[in-house]
């Protein structure tokens, strides 16, 4: 978020549709240079936690823990810096986006510590999730 440009905006709603389980420490997951993108109502996307801080274009992300996939609810706006709250728990603030499954899916990063996977969370099919904006940088 870059408080001199973006003002508020509304929360992005999604769903999730699958539970992922599993762990990497070599994914070589690249981040996009776009600090933010659209999305809409309808899309599934996946969501993949990560202890890794880098936002620079290209960084390389490979200690990750796959969340699962979600459904976006409303359109919207997915910044870096919105918080990822699942069941009332934030669960981590984005990071960036990976897209080496376009025209797919995004991977949504969420950077998290500890990263979990959707597993260890407890999440489950049908439960509702929102990013929202997160606080301006200081």
């Amino acid at each position: 978020m870059n408080p001199a440009e973006d003002g508020p905006k509304r929360a992005v709603p999604a769903t999730v549709v699958k539970v992922l389980a599993h762990r990497r420490t070599d994914r070589g997951m690249r981040l996009e240079p776009f600090a933010s993108r659209c999305v809409r109502a309808g899309e599934v996307h996946e969501l993949v936690a990560t202890d890794h801080a880098e936002t620079a274009p290209g960084a390389r992300i490979d200690r990750v823990a796959f969340l699962g996939f979600a459904e976006i609810g409303a359109a919207g706006v997915l910044d870096r810096g919105d918080e990822l709250w699942i069941a009332g728990r934030r669960v981590g603030v984005l990071l960036g986006f990976d897209g080496c499954h376009l025209p797919n899916h995004y991977n949504v990063l969420v950077r998290a510590e500890p990263a979990r996977t959707g597993t260890e969370l407890g999440l489950v099919p049908g439960e509702r999730l929102v990013f929202r904006q997160g606080p301006a940088p200081r």
